[in-house]
């Protein structure tokens, strides 16, 4: 590891980032110089700004993807090389993201995911995890036995994102899938764990082929890989009647607004809504004459 890269988390680690924000920072800045082929800290503004419009326009990378690069230059430059903030700002603007609504999964398709998908029973319970406590995946792969709570039919969430803990559901019907599952498999740290050592937690990667394994043996469409699982989970409690800052927390989102955007109607159920029109008794109305 080089110095600079050494200074780099670092400056990260006191600031409190997380391992994945370091890991995206570093991996952002080490594209940046492999495509100059010079260290990072000797490159100047107008060649930052110029790789930043390569990733758009030659790349066609995501608005979303950009702005992660735009903030690890950001902070590299200003803590690691110390160069003025207002300079790199004037050279790299946030791009404009959009809107993209979740994609979900309907409770039969999700019945089908957990039966015909599903044929370990460490997959299913697994999946059955991230649907029923609405998780992040690598919450999923974090979890210890000791989060599960079922005397009060809660598991709880250890330094989630944004280093927050929470709780949120163990319906009965997951903690009897998970108390089998540990009959089988008797795991005693980690709920789920790595293949190659048992005293590991199981790698997000693995947990997201499991979710594809499942979708391609239940002939299911993919919508997003599987934090769809988490989208459905709190678009199924809005349309059940929960109260959004219920669901808020479950979530655990800071703000509201984020939460907001799982009430959006599904398509199918558009189909099932009535008119005010059929309510109206018009068993009177004169017919219509030229």
């Amino acid at each position: 590891m080089t110095t600079l890269r050494q200074k780099f988390i670092e400056e990260m680690v006191l600031r409190g980032m997380s391992e994945r924000t370091q890991e995206a920072y570093v991996h952002q800045v080490y594209h940046l110089a492999k495509h100059y082929h010079r260290s990072p800290d000797v490159l100047t503004e107008q060649e930052v700004h110029a790789y930043l419009v390569y990733l758009a326009q030659e790349r066609h990378l995501s608005a979303s993807s950009i702005n992660q690069a735009v903030n690890a230059f950001r902070f590299f430059y200003l803590h690691v090389c110390q160069r003025k903030l207002e300079l790199v700002q004037t050279a790299m603007p946030f791009g404009r993201r959009a809107v993209v609504r979740p994609q979900v999964y309907s409770i039969e398709e999700l019945e089908k995911l957990f039966t015909v998908g599903c044929v370990h029973p460490r997959d299913r319970a697994l999946l059955m995890t991230v649907y029923g406590g609405g998780l992040r995946v690598n919450e999923a792969c974090h979890l210890k036995v000791a989060d599960l709570l079922g005397s009060r039919h809660q598991m709880r969430v250890v330094q989630g994102k944004g280093k927050k803990d929470r709780y949120t559901i163990l319906s009965p019907q997951l903690l009897h899938e998970l108390r089998q599952y540990w009959q089988l498999f008797r795991v005693t740290t980690w709920l789920f764990t790595a293949g190659v050592d048992p005293q590991q937690p199981m790698l997000d990667s693995t947990a997201q082929r499991i979710f594809n394994r499942a979708l391609q043996r239940a002939c299911l469409p993919r919508r997003g890989g599987i934090h769809s699982l988490r989208h459905s989970f709190a678009t199924h409690l809005l349309e059940s009647g929960v109260e959004i800052t219920a669901v808020q927390r479950l979530l655990g989102h800071t703000n509201l607004s984020t939460t907001a955007v799982y009430l959006h109607v599904r398509q199918e159920r558009l189909g099932q809504v009535k008119s005010p029109l059929q309510l109206l008794d018009l068993s009177l109305l004169k017919p219509a004459t030229r």
